[in-house]
């Protein structure tokens, strides 16, 4: 995966003359990115000479510093959040510290790293004596050509491929993968300010817990990370252009999660950041209101930007949109030929699981160009690990009413159900919407301990087009489990015709 700092570099590895498309490397395939690319060598493929090329941490975004080890620290300030929180069960204590270098330990030095290392050995070593991986920057330089930037000693032990850091090496391809995903988006205010700055890349591998932490964002980054330091007890500030956080979400959820918010961390919401100073060891915004805001740290997560600028798309004939988004057919396929594209480097919706999809369907194509399939992108569930946690599939009520003539409607209180009982939870819901006439579920938003856990039985009935009044009243609901929370929702919207064919008394 390519990286903003890489982008000169690959600019001039495009207009080096050094590997020309007569003297490179030919291989049947090259995957660009090792996130989801990853996955696409297997056995269909293993007797293909393939190039794997990353320019960033092997295995991309999610193992590294986005998915897998923000979770891990969501969890940890989950459970800090419970001791803090002990006396609504009628306990007694309180979280005492927090060793931040432990934690760091268990995540990347335990965990993490070691997963990196060991893919990025295993695609170097004789146990996949097909693939050569390029540590390197790859842009194209003609169609099926890419010009390498290395940065490391690239060659595979079984290729004849050789190259020194700051070499160009060029490789052509039968067919090519484009997996190379995105980055942070880094305002001119703050990228033209100095001051220090960090992303989901590098804030969870600080040197110790700050004691106040400035957050510019509002989305599912800016939240989670809101959650997770202020949950391990650093003094959160969040702000935000909109007048909500999760702006996006239905508005029972953006009002019901930005009231809890404001409990956890300080909200400044509705204003421009319009300058940035680092002063007296700490950084220092101004606010389109006049106001100032001081943190130690800043973390900047206001999106992410494609990195399909990096591999100069315009010279392989690869066509790219507005936003940068790599244009693909519902094959995966781009404008070029034998060029294709997957995760966030294709798509607008962002998501891992996204990714893995489409990977597979790749893979497929790729194997049987004369039996395509095609992406589903139909009902794509997201959650989202804040406090409270909030898992999300479908239409928002407002999306149902404007596509739906008639539509019932349901909000379930954790709170009226024996498990909400037990947690006492005084904030959390279900919200249920769907058609009053047909029966079927349009959407689900669930906010409250293992929402996103919770929402995978509303992402089965929508993908096997389950009649809701069926789901509810033909199968058993373990008594008294949490998900008598999405039995209650379902059991609670009105229907014109209560009762149809093939539905248990």
């Amino acid at each position: 995966m390519t990286s903003p700092d890489t982008a000169s570099a690959a600019s001039s590895a495009s207009a080096s003359s050094a590997g020309s498309s007569e003297s490179a490397e030919h291989f049947d395939l090259i995957i660009v990115g090792t996130g989801s690319g990853n996955s696409i060598p297997n056995e269909s493929n293993e007797n293909k000479k393939i190039a794997i090329v990353e320019k960033g941490i092997f295995g991309g975004t999610c193992i590294n510093v986005g998915c897998i080890p923000t979770k891990m620290f969501v969890y940890t300030a989950d459970v800090a959040r419970e001791v803090n929180d002990l006396k609504r069960l009628s306990l007694d204590g309180k979280l005492t510290d927090v060793d931040w270098k432990g934690l760091q330990q268990r995540i990347f030095g335990d965990r993490i790293d070691p997963i990196s290392e060991g893919g990025k050995e295993y695609r170097r070593g004789d146990r996949t004596p097909n693939i050569t991986l390029f540590d390197g920057t790859a842009s194209f330089s003609g169609p099926r050509t890419l010009t390498i930037a290395t940065n490391v000693d690239s060659a595979n032990t079984t290729s004849d491929t050789s190259a020194e850091a700051g070499d160009t090496v060029t490789i052509t391809g039968d067919q090519i993968v484009l997996a190379t995903g995105g980055r942070p988006f880094i305002p001119d205010v703050i990228a033209d300010s100095g001051v220090p700055y960090h992303t989901n890349n590098d804030i969870m591998r600080l040197d110790q817990l700050p004691d106040s932490l400035i957050i510019m964002g509002g989305g599912i980054i800016a939240v989670e990370f809101a959650h997770i330091f202020s949950g391990l007890g650093t003094k959160v500030t969040v702000i935000n252009r909109s007048p909500n956080v999760l702006r996006k979400l239905d508005e029972t959820v953006v009002e019901r999660f930005n009231a809890v918010a404001k409990e956890q961390w300080t909200n400044k919401l509705g204003v421009d950041v319009t300058g940035a100073r680092h002063e007296g060891g700490q950084v220092i915004l101004s606010l389109s209101d006049g106001s100032e805001v001081a943190g130690d740290e800043l973390l900047v997560a206001l999106g992410r930007t494609k990195n399909s600028d990096l591999i100069n798309p315009q010279a392989g004939g690869v066509d790219v949109a507005d936003n940068g988004r790599i244009i693909v057919d519902e094959y995966g396929r781009t404008s070029a030929e034998g060029v294709w594209a997957l995760g966030d480097a294709a798509n607008d919706i962002e998501l891992k699981h996204v990714a893995n999809a489409e990977q597979r369907v790749i893979s497929h194509n790729l194997a049987h160009p004369d039996d395509l399939r095609t992406f589903n992108h139909r009902f794509v569930p997201s959650g989202i690990f804040t406090h409270p946690q909030i898992g999300v599939v479908g239409m928002t009520e407002a999306e149902a009413r404007d596509k739906v003539e008639n539509v019932t409607v349901k909000v379930q209180e954790y709170s009226d159900v024996a498990y909400g009982w037990a947690m006492e939870d005084s904030t959390g819901f279900c919200k249920l919407i769907a058609d009053a006439d047909s029966g079927k579920l349009l959407g689900a938003h669930i906010m409250g301990p293992q929402a996103t856990t919770l929402l995978q039985l509303a992402v089965t009935m929508l993908n096997f087009d389950i009649d809701v009044r069926l789901m509810a009243k033909n199968q058993y609901w373990p008594h008294p489990a949490l998900s008598e929370l999405f039995e209650n929702a379902l059991l609670g919207l009105e229907f014109n015709s209560p009762n149809p064919d093939g539905m248990n008394p």
